[in-house]
């Protein structure tokens, strides 16, 4: 194999989108998933999934010493780490765990991938996937570039924002070959549904209330699963070694306005009046430290990598809804806890 790449969190949301295109694409790489396989973790995600270059680890990040015999057995010399908690709120209600997982794991990884590599960085890269989050909230008009200076608001935020400040200590203390990237909010097939998105889609399923924070009025930019691989792929092979790259989909979005949209296009495929979904809709107390807005600026990854956004939004959200509905297995699987017997 011309190269021996971990993949962190491939069981998860994004990261099995990130393991099917890299098995498929690259051949001549061996594809190494680790996961925890928490409850976000899921191989039903990968089941298609089989070729020889695959192989599934099932593992913590948080164990130095495992993760240690694993860069050296496997020989890894790439790694794109997507393992992480991730959900704001669960942040808020067991922060620890947030610290043990995104900031420990990171340094484990680092540290595992500086002894193996032992200063020959030769074709080595650490990739370091986080978030818009660490960046805060924005005003009207404003952008994150990737400049920005770092406000992180949550728990969650400030975890991701402390492992990317590792991250770059590494590279400037031991030369370690890291890129990072901060992504807008994910969306797409095979999301675990405590998100916006999927919560909805199952809730208007069952007819069930839409709980929506505060007036609704929270801006997110949102990007297609699928287009956040193909970042990921560029920023992996063409990305310049200690740089940040900005992925963002230019498509910003308030709560309410979303959640509507998402109702049409369900009351279409359910046959159902349209409005029928949205009188489903509930606004709940906001959650503690919210922020207004997130918008990333993404001309740096444009210009220098040649990427950009290639779905719209209503196409994406209705290729989402289209695999739920076509899905209900696997969603009835997750509520039940069945995946994970």
């Amino acid at each position: 194999m011309k190269r021996s790449i971990l993949i962190t969190g491939g069981a998860g949301f994004i990261g099995s989108h990130v393991v099917r295109y890299f098995v498929n694409q690259y051949p001549d790489y061996q594809i190494i998933n680790l996961d925890k396989l928490t409850y976000a973790g899921n191989l039903e995600n990968l089941t298609d999934v089989t070729n020889s270059n695959y192989k599934f680890l099932k593992g913590d990040i948080c164990e130095a010493n495992f993760i240690e015999k694993l860069f050296a057995s496997e020989s890894i010399d790439a790694v794109i780490h997507l393992a992480a908690e991730s959900h704001v709120d669960r942040s808020i209600e067991d922060p620890l765990s947030f610290v043990n997982t995104n900031i420990i794991g990171t340094v484990n990884l680092l540290n595992a991938a500086k002894k193996q590599w032992n200063g020959d960085f030769d074709n080595k890269l650490f990739y370091h996937v986080s978030t818009d989050e660490v960046y805060g909230s924005l005003k009207d008009g404003e952008f994150f570039l990737e400049t920005t200076s770092y406000d992180p608001q949550s728990p969650y935020s400030a975890s991701k924002a402390s492992s990317d400040h590792f991250v770059r200590a590494y590279q400037n203390t031991y030369n370690l070959p890291i890129v990072i990237s901060n992504c807008s909010n994910n969306y797409g097939p095979n999301q675990f549904p405590e998100k916006l998105i999927p919560v909805c889609i199952e809730k208007i399923i069952e007819e069930k209330p839409l709980p929506i924070y505060g007036a609704g009025v929270n801006v997110r930019d949102w990007l297609f699963v699928v287009d956040h691989v193909t970042a990921i792929d560029a920023v992996f092979h063409k990305g310049k070694i200690g740089e940040t790259y900005n992925i963002g989909g230019f498509n910003e979005w308030k709560n309410i306005d979303l959640v509507k949209l998402l109702c049409k296009i369900m009351d279409n495929k359910l046959g159902r009046p349209e409005g029928y979904s949205a009188q489903l809709i509930t606004f709940v107390t906001d959650r503690a430290g919210h922020d207004m807005r997130y918008a990333i600026d993404s001309t740096k990854i444009s210009n220098e990598l040649n990427w950009k956004p290639s779905v719209q939004f209503e196409e994406g959200l209705t290729k989402t809804v289209d695999w739920y509905l076509a899905n209900q297995p696997w969603l009835d699987n997750i509520k039940s806890g069945a995946y994970r017997k």
